[in-house]
């Protein structure tokens, strides 16, 4: 193939995938350091040398220090160069891989004066305990609020700093019913009162509150639906309670109670039904709504939905008497055990529900015979809104050569691009790929082994952007056509 034939349309992509091939020479690596169309792919890359990395750091680009930060593999020194660089964004980067920095560089940024950089800290589970704990004094309340929604487990004497903070930002993220981690913390019994009495906190600290008859009835005819909601959830409800929440104006605290152990199974289909109705026949209200009349239309309308993708610890820990549930959510939950038995599996593997037979099959790979995997993967479809697409990035169920063989001539794209999977693909069914008509496919086969180089060659100018990076990433890509595209970026 001559140079002509070999005019990449994507030559920004197909560079950022060079910069990551593990077999461009060193000489080459080294030219890269003067790309600036992309965003400093090449100070990622595993291999740069200790003279490497001092050139980058002199040539002081922002996106190479950026991608150089983020650089697993950054020897300490250079970290604690870039811990004072002036660029924030470079010294924040830094703090993705605070587990392996040293400590020196961490205790420089907990002061940092921009506050991405502290608020990073504040996010990361490996950022040192004693540093942390700093940032419930931090001058920014944002930062704490950070601090208090990512550290759930942070240190009795922290929480209680978050959760009196003068800021109600920062005491609702420390008493809150979501956190970015688990396990929810649980908050100082002398401190519930206050909690149960202030309007930020109150609905994150319902779950712990005695229900006395008074609390009880404050809670229960709350005017924020989520107080209510939680109230649904609460292990020691009495059945009166439970039964009013159970036709609560507010679909998401039905919900809570449909979710509940004790729930009576008549109570719960009425539930389910007066759900969808409701949630089906909500009417929009409009540009002109204000916001808390669009949130209650918003929560009310994915209601519906929220019954479809409850996960419930109570139904897993228990699940056979769930399997044939007519609900959704409980047979998902009883296909995330680990503890059922063949038939169960079988059935649920099987399931109508999509979502079903992705969390068993998710659950219990090694059970799964050929006929079913193929099954799951020929009736897959990547709904964003159906909660399954998670399915599309992970590669759960495996498949011998002579599937992956046939799957090359699959009606479904999905099939096609795992037939690359088998390391020794033919070149003839290699080849047919990179000529697809679904990019997934052509980005899937190009950095095979068994390519045929012209294939390879095409796949570089081909219309795709991902495509064209695959291929300019292939291990496999003859060092004289590295040349070329290097020239022809004016490297």
């Amino acid at each position: 193939m001559d140079a002509d034939d070999l005019t990449p349309v994507h030559l920004d992509k197909v560079i950022d995938g060079l910069a990551m091939n593990p077999a461009l020479p060193a000489s080459m690596v080294r030219r890269l350091f003067a790309w600036r169309r992309g965003m400093g792919k090449v100070a990622k890359r595993p291999d740069l040398t200790e003279d490497m990395i001092a050139e980058i750091v002199a040539i002081d680009d922002h996106w190479l220090l950026h991608s150089l930060a983020l650089n697993d593999r950054l020897p300490d020194r250079f970290r604690i160069r870039l811990a004072a660089h002036r660029d924030g964004a470079v010294r924040a980067a830094l703090v993705v891989h605070a587990a392996t920095a040293p400590r020196e560089v961490l205790e420089q940024l907990v002061n940092d004066p921009d506050p991405r950089v502290r608020e990073y800290l504040a996010q990361g589970q490996h950022t040192p305990s004693d540093l942390r704990s700093r940032l419930s004094a931090d001058p920014d309340s944002a930062i704490r609020a950070a601090l208090a929604k990512h550290w759930p487990q942070a240190p009795e004497a922290v929480r209680r700093i978050l959760l009196t903070d003068p800021e109600a930002k920062v005491r609702a993220a420390a008493c809150s019913t979501y956190y970015a981690r688990l396990p929810h913390p649980i908050p100082p019994s002398d401190l519930l009162p206050a909690l149960l009495a202030d309007p930020v906190t109150r609905a994150g600290a319902v779950i712990h509150a005695v229900l006395d008859a008074d609390t009880l009835q404050r809670l229960a005819t709350d005017p924020d639906s989520e107080v209510r909601a939680e109230l649904a959830r609460h292990p020691d409800l009495p059945p009166l309670a439970r039964e009013a929440l159970a036709v609560d104006p507010a679909l998401d605290v039905r919900v809570k109670v449909f979710a509940r152990p004790d729930t009576p199974e008549d109570v719960r289909a009425q539930i389910h039904a007066s759900v969808h109705e409701l949630s089906h026949s909500a009417a929009d209200p409009g540009p002109a709504a204000d916001d808390e009349t669009f949130l209650h239309w918003f929560q009310n309308k994915f209601a519906s939905t929220e019954l479809r993708i409850l996960r419930l610890p109570w139904v897993t820990a228990d699940p056979l008497p769930h399997i044939d549930s007519p609900y959704v959510s409980f047979r998902v939950s009883a296909a995330a055990s680990k503890a059922l038995p063949a038939s169960a599996v079988a059935r649920l593997l099987d399931d109508d529900e999509e979502m079903v037979r992705l969390t068993m099959a998710h659950t219990a790979p090694h059970l799964v015979d050929l006929a079913t995997a193929e099954s799951i993967e020929r009736r897959y479809r990547p709904r964003r809104d159906k909660f399954t697409f998670w399915w599309d990035t992970e590669e759960v169920l495996t498949f011998p050569p002579t599937s992956l063989r046939r799957f090359a001539t699959a009606p479904e794209p999905r099939l096609r691009s795992f037939a690359p999977r088998d390391p020794d693909l033919p070149p003839e069914l290699a080849e047919k790929l990179a000529a697809d008509s679904e990019d997934r496919v052509r980005c899937a086969v190009a950095p095979h082994r068994n390519l045929p180089l012209q294939a390879l060659l095409r796949l570089l100018a081909d219309s795709s952007e991902r495509v064209a990076e695959a291929a300019g990433a292939s291990s496999f890509l003859p060092g004289e056509h590295m040349e070329w595209l290097l020239n022809r970026a004016g490297l």
